[in-house]
């Protein structure tokens, strides 16, 4: 699914069967909590942390993969109501990246060899 397709299809979803997208604030915050648990997962799967005895560690990855994708809708809910098209965004952005960083990562002595 493209980007565009994307935030077209939580446009409908929302019409239709979430009934009107949340303020941007409330959305935000959403964000915000959504991204906790993804960091929750990830410094349990990948960091010092271990899981809870009440946690699911078993189905980890796929409770990262869905906690992934409540950041993502989250975010494209929060693109549509700022009228910010992702994928424009997107391009922008990593046309920013490759010129201000061109040279900057090849040079950095902390990426080579890993």
């Amino acid at each position: 699914m493209t980007l565009e397709a994307a935030q077209k299809t939580v446009d409908e979803w929302i019409r239709t069967i979430g009934v009107r997208y949340y303020s941007e604030l409330t959305n935000m915050a959403i964000l915000t909590e959504e991204v906790g648990e993804v960091a929750r997962l990830m410094s349990r799967m990948y960091g010092e942390q271990s899981f809870k005895k009440t946690e699911d560690a078993e189905n980890a990855p796929e409770n990262l993969a869905d906690e992934m994708a409540d950041v993502l809708f989250v975010l494209i809910c929060l693109a549509n109501q700022t009228g910010v098209d992702l994928s424009l965004a997107l391009q922008k952005n990593l046309d920013k990246k490759t010129k201000r960083d061109a040279e900057r990562h090849a040079n950095n002595e902390k990426l080579k060899g890993s």
